[in-house]
This record gives structure tokens, sequence and C-alpha cells, in this order.
């Protein structure tokens, strides 16, 4: 959609000229006013306007929505929207809220006192040195007190952008950053997942002061399976049990769920056998053929199972030799998890002309690391989000 569209510096002038004196309407305008600011940030222009939200506004004219997304919003005022989620279709639902809003507030009381003027930064003089020295790459970063302590610790794609976060942020955890950082130091991974679990093992190891107590209730929900009386294997999604291991688990039940639909509808399983439906007779996919019919003992077991053990291997690495192989720190680097015998070793870096598959040097580049259930949680699901992560199988 966007391959003949023109670059933002060609247009750029434009926006300055229709904009001027003028105030920018928009759905969740914090959001779109970042774009402009950031995009002429680049170009060394600093842009400032007057602001309006039309959430804001919805939320105080019309306190008693259900939701006040654009689209839910709309729907719900019956407001005609074409071309929705597309840059003309939302901006002109947007005027046609913003009118219907104008006529509620009849005085223009609440649309003047909305308006908002972009405040100059109130950001300590020693923040800004901080921010200053922090790169826009994944890593590892160290927030220090004045005696070297270390307050908290945390994990970005983005060190410096979170940083800045911290440091505006009003909430109670970054009012305390604020008041007591003296230093920032970083270590950049290059992959995020190497990120999270340098992140996981440095809070337990270090504890700091302002991070929450690790992750006990990250994940919550976990894949097991069972045999039926009939002889198939049976997947389920249930909270995670302290006698069971489980396949592999989730944060929560509704990612556990949405993960099953799609084993479902990839490996082509029952959704009786998974748990997703309460049936008596067959699931509501062998009526639409869907289902090869396990549910009422049409597809032979040994067949069924294939696929249901296919799911199961697929998303555990027990008793496993492999290397996760992923971003480094920079073009001509790769870093690397290393997992033996299903259980994480430690994570290491190495240059791309190096061959790691010989396991004397694999184990000469890898810093060895805790294994337990928060690096099995992270691992396994940084291995489903990221389909493009290369998975090399040392065999045993």
């Amino acid at each position: 959609m966007l391959k003949n569209a023109p670059k933002f510096y060609e247009l750029a002038k434009r926006i300055v000229e229709i904009t001027e004196d003028a105030i920018i309407v928009a759905h969740n305008a914090e959001f779109d006013y970042r774009i402009l600011k950031t995009e002429f940030k680049r170009l060394g222009f600093d842009f400032k306007r007057k602001t309006l939200c039309t959430v804001e506004l919805s939320q105080q004219l019309m306190p008693d929505m259900e939701s006040y997304s654009l689209g839910k919003l709309t729907r719900a005022l019956g407001i005609p929207v074409s071309d929705r989620h597309r840059a003309n279709g939302d901006a002109l639902a947007t005027v046609k809220l913003f009118k219907m809003l104008l006529n509620k507030d009849s005085d223009k009381k609440i649309i003047k006192q909305a308006i908002k003027i972009e405040k100059k930064s109130k950001l300590a003089p020693n923040l800004k040195d901080i921010i200053e020295e922090l790169p826009s790459d994944i890593g590892v970063y160290y927030i220090h007190d004045a005696n070297g302590n270390i307050i908290y610790i945390g994990k970005s794609n983005n060190i410096r952008k979170r940083i800045t976060q911290h440091f505006t942020n009003k909430n109670s955890k970054s009012k305390k950053i604020q008041v007591h950082v003296a230093a920032v130091t970083y270590e950049k991974t290059g992959s995020e997942l190497v990120a999270l679990l340098k992140e996981s093992e440095e809070i337990k190891t270090n504890k700091p002061i302002l991070n929450r107590a690790l992750k006990r209730n990250q994940f919550s929900q976990g894949l097991y399976s069972f045999i039926d009386d009939n002889g198939y294997i049976n997947l389920r999604i249930s909270q995670l049990k302290k006698d069971e291991k489980p396949i592999t688990t989730f944060t929560n039940r509704k990612s556990g769920i949405s993960f099953m639909n799609k084993m479902v509808e990839t490996y082509q399983l029952c959704n009786k056998l998974c748990g997703l439906q309460k049936s008596e007779s067959s699931c509501f996919n062998y009526g639409i053929e869907d289902c090869n019919g396990a549910c009422i003992n049409e597809e032979a077991p040994e067949i069924y199972n294939k696929r249901a053990i296919a799911v199961i291997e697929k998303n555990t690495y027990d008793n496993k030799n492999m290397l996760l192989i992923d971003r480094g720190r920079d073009i001509d680097e790769k870093s690397v998890i290393f997992i033996e015998d299903g259980i994480f070793r430690g994570i290491g870096f190495f240059d791309l002309n190096y061959q790691i598959n010989n396991r004397e040097i694999l184990e000469s580049l890898i810093t060895p690391m805790q294994n337990n259930r928060d690096t099995q949680h992270i691992i396994q699901s940084y291995m489903r989000r990221n389909k493009r992560l290369k998975i090399v199988n040392l065999g045993n």
C-alpha cells in the first residue's frame, strides 16, 4: 500500500502549512501527535501544535459508553464508516464523531478546556544527560543510585526510548526512579530473547529494590496431554499444576486458548479432544468436515495421535539438544542459546564465519545461566512468536 507513497520529507512542508494556527483533532491524539513530532525531529524541525483528543472528549461528553475505540464508538453511535483502518476512512469517521461531540457540548466549555498546548520539557538536566548517552538498541539496562547500587533492571527493544519513558512517566515506580537515579548502564544483546533471559537472571541475582518480585505470576496456564479411554491423545490448556510438568506454558488462559485454536486448524485436530468444545457426540468441526471424526471414534487413534504428537514435539524441547540462533549485537554477529538434554545451559555470541557445531567450541562460547521455569517459559513463548528463529538440532 505504501510502495509508491511519497516520503515524509516530501510532505513535511505541506503539513506545516495546513496545520499552522490550527488545532490537530485525532482519536487518541497523543499517539498521532507524537508520531508527527518524531518525524519532524528527524528533519531538524521543532513541530508544535495544539491538539484535541476525541477519545478524551467522548469520555467526558458520553461517559456511559461501553468502549471508546473508534470502531466500537462509531458503531454504537450509528456513524457510518467506510474503509475502516485506512487513513481516509478513519479520518472521515473521526470528523463525523467530532461534529457530534461539538453538538453535544452546546456552550463549547468542555471542548475549550480539552485543548492541549504542548508544554516545555521539565526533564531535569542530569536526566537529559543520562538519556543522551544511551543507545536506541535492544538490550538490558541497569538503573543505579548515587551509591552505585542497582535499583531497577529492565529489558527493552529501544533502551533510550524506555529510559525516557521512566524519566517522564508519572506512575509511582517512575517517580521513584527519577528521584534516586544517578546513572544508567546497559548491555546490548541484539536479540530480544537474549535480553529477556538476561533480564530474568539479573533480577533474580541482584534483587533490585524497585523490581517487583520476579515473575512468579508471569505465566499461569500450561498445555497438558493425556490418553482417553478410547486411546486418543487429548490436549488441554489448564492452570499450572505443581506435580505435573507442562508441555509449554502461557501467560494467561486467553493466549493459551488462542494457541490451541491455531493448533487445531494447523494440524487438523479435534475441538472436542483439545478441550475447546464440550459435546456428547461429534464436535462442530466434524459437521463442516474440518475434523476427521476422532471425536466419535471414526478416525483411528494411531492416525490422529501422530498429529497430536507433532504438536507436542513442536512445542517442547524436553530431552532435545539444540541451538537457537538469533540476531547478534552487530551485523557480523549472531547470538546463540544452547539447550542440552532439554535443559537451558546459557547464551553466547559468535562471528558469522565461525562454525559452532563442535561441542567443545560451543561450550567455550557459552556463558552459563540458570535453568528454571521462567527461562523455560521465556524460550518456549519466544519460539512460538518468532517463526524466523533459526533452530539447529544437534542430535544425541
